[in-house]
């Protein structure tokens, strides 16, 4: 019987050692964007080689599928140790509201963070209550892309407003037998939404929106499902079997002039085409957005209950460093969101992208998490798709208004 009790007592210290020793990290990145997670991995088991990592990454969808993992594990009190999530509403309109989230607060001010991001980006992932979560990088969405030698040959540049490039540049281009714009799958037409809207609302009037300071039905809103509609006259009719990949392919192919898409686009254009940025891919600012840098990110956060929390801390300390992040972010295609990263690490693109950040308007992006919450995000692409099937921007406001009001926008 001693026997017995004694195998029990190392069986429960051995497992409680076990349990002591992993930090499980949750996550979509695969594929592509798999080595940046692994290089942040390995930096973590260098400085803390007695925890075991485990990588729990949910592949496909582009984190719908890991989301869905994710809200099993949440609601069935079995979070992981820290998990991925777009910096924003994505995290506090869901998980925060719900508080499955710690305040993370006391590690910014421990690591002095509060100064090495920038106020905007640190507006847009706290609420009244704490800080939610550590960010590791920074994506642009309101970037139109295009090949210059392209354009030269059909006589047109990069418009500077919507307005132009319906009145202008658009019938120049169908004139010439090209596609003004390419434009893919649902999810990358709100992505073109969100840019049209953020020119003809500016960053204040886009801020506002998602505050409940502005109504969906109010005509400055309503004038951007105007133009949206204006816009996709413009576009391919194919539109909905495209991934954002293929409808890269066609500008950089020559079949079509312009492509809004975020800056992940530059990573494929360099990382999988093998094309020089500035030479045979070019980009600006969407139309009517130049000195605002529409923003998302990815971070992780703290789950309350998390099995083991201390571990937790330290991955997020150091996601947040600027070693991890000078070390993830040329690997990811992304921009560290920090103010002292060295800009020497990133190609033509990248700069000009830590340039903007660091000195534009910072938004952030519906598409990707920032501004509203999932359940808001889940069910906008119904009203976009609406609109671009022949709805009127007057409906597509009244719809976007109602869903507003059922997610408790502004409350």
């Amino acid at each position: 019987m001693k026997r017995v009790v004694a195998l029990l007592t190392i069986t429960f210290f051995t497992l409680a050692w076990a349990q002591e020793d992993q930090l499980e990290i949750f996550s979509w990145w695969a594929g592509d964007e798999g080595p940046a997670l692994e290089a942040l991995i390995d930096l973590y088991e260098q400085q803390y080689p007695e925890t075991e990592v485990i990588n729990a990454t949910v592949t496909g969808g582009a984190g719908v599928n890991a989301r869905a993992v994710l809200k099993t594990r949440m609601l069935g009190g079995e979070p992981p140790d820290s998990f991925q999530v777009h910096a924003g509403q994505e995290l506090i309109g869901t998980w925060v509201t719900a508080d499955r989230m710690e305040d993370i607060t006391f590690i910014f001010e421990e690591q002095g963070w509060m100064e090495a991001f920038p106020q905007g980006l640190i507006d847009l992932i706290s609420t009244d209550e704490g800080i939610w979560s550590v960010p590791v990088n920074i994506h642009r969405s309101n970037v139109m892309w295009f090949v210059p030698s392209n354009l030269e040959e059909w006589g047109v540049e990069a418009p500077s407003s919507w307005q132009e490039f319906v009145d202008t540049t658009c019938p120049a281009l169908q004139d010439a037998g090209v596609t003004p714009l390419v434009v893919g799958e649902p999810w990358t037409q709100v992505h073109l939404w969100e840019s049209v809207a953020l020119a003809e609302l500016g960053a204040d009037g886009w801020q506002s929106l998602w505050d409940g300071e502005l109504a969906f039905d109010d005509p400055q809103v309503v004038q951007t499902f105007e133009t949206f509609s204006n816009v996709m006259e413009c576009a391919n009719e194919d539109a909905a079997g495209l991934t954002w990949q293929q409808a890269t392919d066609r500008v950089v192919n020559g079949q079509a002039a312009f492509n809004v898409m975020g800056d992940w686009a530059a990573g494929y254009m360099t990382t999988t085409l093998d094309l020089t940025p500035g030479e045979d891919f070019g980009w600006a600012a969407s139309p009517g957005t130049d000195g605002t840098f529409m923003l998302l990110s990815d971070s992780f956060g703290l789950p309350v209950g998390a099995p083991h929390r201390e571990n937790a801390v330290e991955w997020l300390t150091l996601v947040g460093s600027a070693e991890a992040q000078n070390v993830f972010n040329p690997l990811k295609g992304s921009i560290s969101p920090r103010l002292d990263t060295e800009a020497s690490l990133y190609n033509e693109y990248s700069q000009s992208a830590l340039e903007d950040y660091r000195n534009d308007t910072l938004v952030g992006s519906l598409q990707h998490g920032v501004v509203a919450p999932e359940t808001f995000m889940s069910e906008f692409p119904g009203v976009i798709q609406g609109l671009a099937g022949g709805g009127s921007p007057q409906a597509a406001a009244a719809a976007a208004q109602e869903l507003a009001n059922q997610v408790g926008i502004g409350d």
